[in-house]
């Protein structure tokens, strides 16, 4: 059932296109803005506690459902539910659109305007990330899948559509925490060990489906110089270890592209073929991972 509903799921989000500006961080800002003004100077192990019950507590409601309606017409109420529930839980932005915009203003030559999209794909204006992220496009692309698609999908997997939820919550609170705290303070402002907490939280359930997908890139793309760049990450990587998502995702990303993986100037941007070959290696990756989630469930391996 777990599987019909991914599928279902997928072809709902992409036909309800309209509806993708509620993914959006926003409406849940409330809720956050709520913790952060109560919990901001609690420390130490009583700040993690605390964080994952925060995180916990918005989905609660969906795991019960979810229990609730699991065998109600033979599931049928269920995979309804499930799909729902994870076309809520991708995104909360299109990447696909994004990308798609991104080649638009590069075709009709507004280089301002790709710009301008390329700095929203890498999470730069928002100042959501906590640390030296991706440095071109194409490694935010690669990173951005898992935040965005692949790990809602390897947890609605795993956990169904409280699995999903739990993925997206923890991402939206985490970007709402970055941007409030290091983003509009500008380092001048204490950062709560809540804001760390929920870094880590997010940071713990994105490690599995970095690596599942690193091997996805590499099994879709130049296997060699990917491993290669994977064993480059693995002996220089001196951060806790779920600090390395994203230059796992995006070294693996560029090897299996069959390009070195450099720093470059932020605003440079890459051609349309060099774009549309990032997302054909992503669209093969992600196949790839369909087809073995597909065979586990025909074993029995999953439901």
């Amino acid at each position: 059932m777990t599987l019909l509903a991914l599928l279902f799921g997928l072809v709902l989000e992409r036909t309800l296109t309209h509806l993708l500006h509620l993914r959006e961080p926003r409406w849940f800002d409330g809720y956050l803005d709520w913790a952060l003004a109560r919990f901001r100077n609690v420390r130490g192990g009583a700040a993690l506690f605390l964080t994952i019950l925060l995180v916990l507590l918005p989905v609660l409601p969906v795991a019960l459902i979810a229990w609730a309606f699991h065998d109600v017409l033979l599931g049928v109420v269920f995979i309804a539910f499930a799909a729902f529930v994870l076309v809520f839980s991708l995104g909360p932005r299109d990447l696909k659109d994004e990308v798609d915009d991104y080649i638009e203003a590069l075709n009709r030559g507004d280089r301002e305007a790709a710009a301008r999209v390329a700095r929203e794909i890498m999470e730069h204006d928002a100042g959501q990330r906590t640390g030296v992220g991706p440095d071109t496009l194409e490694e935010a692309i690669f990173v951005q899948t898992n935040n965005r698609l692949f790990g809602v999908v390897f947890w609605f997997m795993l956990l169904g559509p409280a699995g999903a939820w739990l993925f997206r919550v923890s991402d939206l609170m985490r970007r709402r925490a970055v941007f409030e705290y290091r983003g509009r303070a500008e380092g001048s402002e204490h950062v709560p060990d809540f804001v760390d907490a929920l870094h880590a939280i997010y940071g713990v359930l994105a490690w599995a489906p970095a690596r599942l997908l690193s091997l996805g890139y590499a099994l879709a793309g130049s296997f060699e110089q990917a491993l290669g760049e994977w064993r480059r990450q693995m002996q220089n990587a001196s951060a806790r270890f779920f600090d390395t998502n994203d230059h796992l995702l995006a070294s693996v990303g560029t090897g299996a592209l069959g390009a070195t993986n450099q720093a470059e100037d932020v605003i440079a941007l890459p051609g349309v073929e060099r774009v549309r070959a990032c997302m054909r290696l992503i669209t093969r990756a992600l196949l790839i991972w369909l087809v073995f989630i597909s065979a586990l469930v025909l074993i029995g391996w999953v439901r």
